[in-house]
């Protein structure tokens, strides 16, 4: 097992805490090969910017989970030599859709991971997103989830109601967060994945 830390890799709750406090974005990239990361660390380094090196399941059996764990160690070490003292990068799983996918990343060094079970039923979504926050809260891994359905298509399948589960009067934030154990909660106004404008206003949450 490889932690994040020995990587040089940093995590996401300090991030986006400074985040928060300066007013400003921090970009997430999927990358797919080495001359993309090398385009994305040189950029960051050129920066100074704080960043974050998503890879999708598809991406991280093409590239191989053992030498993706050294590439991002590279990307660390690339930073440095670009006159980036301190880099400021996180790997993060960009749409797990297992357990098992999931801690194999956090046993694999990386920093942050998502939970993607929007197709479940919303009680299964919980208890699964609840289970790798636990594993991943043991080793100070920051968990991302999606408890909802977004409006547009997903998975081949058009959704016709727009965050229901986390927006519905009768499951508050605080349901949310009580049975996931999510540190934080943002629904986004629009998928990534959608083609189809949200139909309601979304706020985000940040719970403490």
């Amino acid at each position: 097992m490889v932690s994040y830390k020995d990587l040089g890799l940093v995590n996401t709750r300090e991030m986006f805490a400074k985040a928060i406090k300066g007013g400003y974005a921090v970009p997430a990239f999927n990358f797919n090969n080495m001359e993309q990361l090398q385009a994305i660390v040189m950029a960051a380094a050129e920066t100074k910017s704080p960043v974050i090196l998503q890879v999708s399941k598809g991406a991280r059996n093409y590239a191989n989970q053992t030498l993706l764990r050294y590439m991002a160690e590279g990307a660390v070490e690339y930073a440095k030599e670009l006159g980036w003292a301190k880099p400021q990068i996180v790997l993060h799983l960009d749409h797990g859709d297992s357990f098992e996918l999931c801690k194999s990343c956090i046993d694999g060094g990386f920093t942050s991971v998502m939970i993607y079970a929007s197709s479940k039923p919303f009680a299964e979504n919980i208890a699964l997103t609840r289970q790798v926050v636990e594993y991943a809260h043991d080793h100070g891994v920051v968990v991302e989830a999606e408890l909802g359905t977004l409006a547009g298509i997903q998975n081949s399948k058009l959704h016709r109601f727009c965050l229901h589960s986390v927006t519905s009067s009768s499951i508050s934030s605080r349901t949310v967060y009580i049975r996931s154990s999510l540190p934080t909660l943002a629904p986004q106004k629009k998928s990534p994945s959608s083609r189809l404008p949200l139909t309601a206003s979304i706020s985000a949450w940040v719970m403490q």
